[in-house]
């Protein structure tokens, strides 16, 4: 009778500290191993704000709204639309910020991705899962201007518990391979690059993190995640390194994280009016700042 309290107990006390739901992303940024159960569906809404490229002003926001599906306990098929709405005045940067611009939110890409677990965290002691993805794009995610663009982009995600689940570790290795297109604009000034012919880039990224459980539904974490950007011509273009915390919390079918994100190193090409040439703020800006429902049926 001792004994099956001690196992009674001890389920109990792990069913607290785990992660209530499958694929429950306890960061902002870095994404964790877990797919979800077969039959099973996970509806998600993104709110990202960038701020600041340190000279005029800049202001974006970015939204994803997505469905996940889990075909089997290992396999999910998700698909997701992502929207844009770009203010900035007072800034060109050649080849990037032609002109000001507000918009409204607009339709920016659509996207089908794939996830496979290969190591459940929880029944392997290890987690390990791939993701790929496929994205049509319409939008230029720095300016707003319109741009073709086809993306496809793959990533490992890695997943370990600690402490009988209470502290989570996670890492992503990540390639995303693109070709671009934009969109001529009339009335340039006279000088400004705007090139009109296709461009193919080749993006890596790498992120790690750790998630702590304080309380019951509720954890604090850190995360990093650093990118580099690569030009079939040019070769290392720029990169960037952000650093930030994230609060999150669950409840049985809804969770919600925020995650505030700074720019801490850059490198690459700058532009002559940015403030802080320790950064990289022609593609990226200072600050960001992430919020993430979802809602699991």
């Amino acid at each position: 009778m001792l004994a099956r309290r001690t196992l009674l107990a001890a389920a109990a006390a792990l069913s607290l500290s785990l992660p209530a739901m499958a694929d429950e992303n306890l960061l902002g940024y870095v994404r964790g191993a877990e797919t979800l159960p077969k039959g099973s569906g996970e509806f998600y809404q993104w709110f990202t704000v960038r701020s600041d490229k340190g000279a005029g002003s800049y202001r974006a926001l970015d939204t994803k709204t997505e469905v996940e599906y889990g075909v089997t306990d290992r396999f999910q098929v998700s698909a997701e639309l992502n929207g844009l709405g770009v203010h900035t005045s007072g800034l060109r940067i050649d080849g990037y910020l032609p002109a000001d611009k507000a918009t409204t939110l607009q339709l920016r890409s659509v996207e089908l991705s794939a996830k496979y677990n290969f190591l459940s965290p929880a029944k392997d002691d290890f987690g390990l899962s791939a993701i790929a993805a496929l994205e049509l794009g319409r939008l230029d995610v720095h300016s707003g201007q319109a741009k073709r663009e086809i993306e496809f982009s793959t990533e490992l995600q890695a997943q370990k518990y600690f402490l009988e689940g209470q502290l989570v570790w996670v890492g992503n290795i990540g390639l995303r391979a693109a070709r671009e297109k934009r969109s001529a604009i009339a009335n340039l000034p006279d000088g400004f690059d705007w090139p009109g012919t296709p461009e193919d880039e080749i993006t890596t990224k790498i992120g790690t993190g750790l998630s702590y459980r304080f309380a019951p539904g509720w954890s604090v974490g850190g995360e990093l995640l650093r990118e580099a950007e690569y030009e079939t011509e040019v070769g290392l273009e720029r990169w960037s390194l952000f650093a930030g915390p994230s609060l999150h919390w669950a409840g049985n079918t809804w969770w919600a994280t925020l995650t505030a994100f700074r720019q801490v190193r850059g490198g690459g090409e700058q532009f002559a009016a940015q403030d802080d040439f320790r950064l990289h703020l022609i593609e990226k800006t200072k600050n960001e700042v992430r919020v993430k429902i979802g809602y699991n049926f």
